[in-house]
């Protein structure tokens, strides 16, 4: 099984959510992140004034998946979370060992 840990734009999260969905994957854990990457920040207009930002409000989903899922649910959150310019986010796929079911106790590996 594979974690996939995407991070992206907030206001592209119901489109993830939608793109994930269409595939068949409704399980995820949502995070409100924040980070930079190769944009290094924002600078923005304050009291006549620039202010550099260089924490920007992101989203984190994680998703476990088997194995032979992964590239799709890659492709969904892909396609879920490109707007074409720069500071759309980063995909990372971790392993996991196993998967166990607090109520029943039933284990996936």
């Amino acid at each position: 099984m594979k974690m996939v840990k995407a991070i992206f734009r907030p206001e592209r999260l119901e489109f993830v959510k939608r793109a994930l969905e269409d595939q068949g994957f409704y399980g995820m854990t949502v995070m409100a992140v924040e980070g930079r990457g190769d944009q290094k920040g924002i600078s923005l207009q304050y009291r006549g004034g620039a202010i550099m930002v260089d924490l920007i409000p992101k989203v984190q989903i994680e998703v476990v998946v088997k194995d032979a899922d992964t590239d799709r649910v890659i492709a969904a959150i892909c396609d879920g979370a490109r707007t074409g310019k720069i500071g759309d986010g980063r995909i990372f796929v971790l392993p996991v060992e196993r998967s166990i079911k607090v109520r029943t106790g039933e284990q996936e590996s």
